[in-house]
């Protein structure tokens, strides 16, 4: 019995290419509704959360900021978060549903992608640096989460492809 490369591929009654072409295609997807659902979920719980937004008691953004300055890798950026910690708290929490629901609709999603990625970067720099061993931390996690989608976008079922289609088909449709 000889074994070699499969010849034979799958094509999708749509014909659609191989299943292998149509798994690579949407390889992002999943990753983009995660993190857009994760933001805007984070966004919404900092903006419905009484504690968090105040300056100082339990659960507030201004505790946490101040528990987290001396153990942060730039405890100037913490500083500068603590001259307003509800200002930061909203600035977070608002930059946070903005880059998930631009995920989710894929509107201007490399931007979307960049924000949420310097928003992971920020807190990973502040609020989990001091995690020991560092996996330990969410944020670099997601920071990484990210990048995929800052360098691809969203070519797929998003308004940026929609928009793409649109104006390519006003020019002619040339390569873009």
């Amino acid at each position: 019995m000889t074994h070699g490369m499969r010849t034979d591929v799958y094509t999708s009654p749509g014909g659609g290419g191989n299943w292998r072409d149509n798994a690579a295609r949407y390889a992002l997807l999943p990753l983009r509704i995660f993190l857009g659902v994760t933001f805007v979920y984070a966004g919404l719980d900092k903006l419905t959360d009484s504690a968090f937004m105040k300056d100082a008691g339990a659960g507030s953004v201004g505790d946490m900021m101040r528990a987290v300055r001396d153990s942060s890798a730039v405890p100037a950026l913490v500083d500068l978060a603590l001259k307003s910690p509800a200002g930061f708290g909203y600035a977070i929490a608002l930059g946070e549903l903005a880059v998930g629901i631009g995920t989710l609709l894929g509107l201007l999603t490399r931007l979307a992608a960049l924000g949420g990625a310097l928003i992971s970067l920020s807190l990973w720099l502040t609020v989990s640096w001091a995690a020991d061993p560092y996996y330990y931390g969410n944020d670099l996690a997601y920071l990484m989460a990210w990048l995929p989608l800052v360098l691809a976008g969203a070519p797929l079922l998003s308004l940026d492809a929609v928009l793409r289609s649109r104006r390519q088909g006003r020019t002619g449709g040339g390569y873009r």
